[in-house]
């Protein structure tokens, strides 16, 4: 029999899909007609959750008049907003991310903070529905008057991360929440894009059995600033504690961070409450540190770059794929890709040539 280790991670139980993307859009419409940009901006940096829900939703929208007032809302807040720590929260299904957020918000309030979470849920790749349910994990959370939950459909953005997940936290900012954390889905490529707009990359893991250290993959753990083993509790605590001690001995093996800092691993359990303070008082050491340095403005820098570039792409696709020669086009060069009468190069050249001429 194989041997276990203490790193491997359950998947979780699949999340079910059940809103209709349709009616979705049908509910953003009606929340955000009858608000124009100024009302909206106006409660938001009074601190409305209410505003600052409709203008987030006015951002998620996908028609074409709602996208240029969220551009209006979006430039409006951009003077109003920077003064916070953005945090980046990733791990497996069932790893326990919705508890973890729920605890260390909650002690951040009690604290005098005002907390944003910022929770991507899954979208079902057939229907496009999604269950929205982080709300109803953290039921406590969800109540406290200095805290705002916010889950958005991931849609079909690379790795799940919401398309205007920037823009929401540009509109959290404004609104004058001083900490905003990003939850992933923790799929895929999510893990990159959360990282590209956050200060703070977290990866959450679990101890169980199977998987070896050369499994794991590197790229997270070169963009994690810290590891957390989380459900370090009970029987389960001494395989979190081995966990981490091979996590530790892994991590001397990468190089050191741009920044100096060397990613801890911590133990915390959100089911007990243990450890979650330790968790937050290292990532203000870090805060302090990167600061002080000046590698803190260095970063907000990139994360603006990176969300030039990434509008700038999906502003192409949009445009791509709304194009009626082009969507009509794209029927039959389906077809003869598909039956192998053309290279999928040579048909996407065409389409692409196609979308040119339109353009002109």
């Amino acid at each position: 029999m194989a041997k276990k280790s203490a790193l491997n991670e359950s998947e979780g139980n699949p999340q079910p899909s059940n809103v209709n993307k349709a009616s979705i859009q049908k509910i953003r419409a009606h929340r955000t007609k009858d608000l124009s940009v100024d009302s909206i901006f106006q409660g938001i940096t009074r601190g409305s959750h209410t505003h600052l829900s409709k203008g987030i939703t006015l951002v998620e929208s996908n028609l074409p008049g709602h996208q240029v007032l969220a551009g209006e809302l979006v430039q409006r807040c951009l003077e109003h907003s920077g003064k916070s720590i953005r945090i980046g929260i990733t791990g497996v299904p069932g790893v326990g991310k919705s508890s973890f957020i729920e605890v260390l918000g909650s002690l951040l309030t009690q604290a005098g903070k005002k907390v944003a979470v910022l929770a991507v849920d899954p979208s079902s790749s057939i229907s496009r529905g999604s269950i929205l349910g982080d709300k109803t994990r953290m039921e406590t959370l969800v109540k406290d008057p200095n805290a705002f939950i916010r889950p958005s459909p991931s849609g079909d953005s690379l790795g799940g991360v919401a398309r205007k997940t920037r823009e929401s936290i540009v509109l959290c900012e404004a609104a004058g929440f001083d900490t905003i954390l990003v939850e992933t889905v923790g799929v895929g490529q999510s893990e990159t894009s959360v990282h590209s707009m956050t200060d703070f990359f977290l990866l959450l893991k679990i101890a169980g059995a199977g998987d070896e250290l050369q499994g794991i993959k590197r790229g997270i753990i070169e963009m994690a600033d810290a590891i957390v083993i989380n459900k370090a509790e009970g029987e389960n605590l001494k395989a979190a504690q081995r966990a981490a001690s091979e996590f530790k001995r892994a991590l001397k093996m990468y190089p050191v961070k741009e920044n100096g800092w060397a990613p801890p691993v911590l133990l915390a359990s959100a089911l007990e409450g243990t450890g979650i303070k330790q968790v937050w008082e290292m990532i203000s050491r870090y805060h302090h540190q990167v600061v002080k340095s000046g590698f803190f403005e260095l970063k907000r820098q990139q994360q603006n770059r990176h969300w030039l570039l990434q509008t700038i792409n999906e502003h192409l696709k949009d445009e791509f794929y709304s194009n009626p020669a082009v969507t009509e086009a794209l029927t039959s060069q389906l077809e003869a890709v598909q039956q192998s009468k053309t290279s999928p190069f040579l048909a996407a050249r065409q389409l692409l040539e196609l979308h040119k001429k339109q353009s002109k």
